[in-house]
């Protein structure tokens, strides 16, 4: 039987390909960038794993600037900074 295949996206922070439901779509909009919660706006899309690691290298290292193909404002940064801090820190290994 046909097994249906599931999308997959990769995070522009790690590079890591992973099914598109464990990621969280950023989305650029006239007002600027936007995290996309339900993951069907329109618009130039980019992905994030849900760890608060790839959002601070997307951040910093401008991922999401180069793959939204854009610049963040003050405000983007900071609104998307808040949205890392509600996420749960992975635990480290060592």
């Amino acid at each position: 039987m046909y097994k249906k295949k599931l999308p997959e996206r990769t995070c522009v922070a790690c590079r890591q390909v992973k099914p598109k439901k464990e990621l969280t779509r950023l989305v650029t909009t006239p007002g600027g960038v936007v995290v996309d919660v339900t993951g069907r706006r329109p618009g130039r899309g980019a992905y994030l794993c849900n760890s608060v690691l790839c959002w601070e290298n997307g951040i910093k290292g401008k991922g999401i600037e180069h793959a939204l193909k854009v610049s963040l404002s003050d405000d983007n940064l900071n609104e998307l900074r808040r949205f890392a801090t509600r996420l749960v820190p992975e635990e480290r290994t060592l």
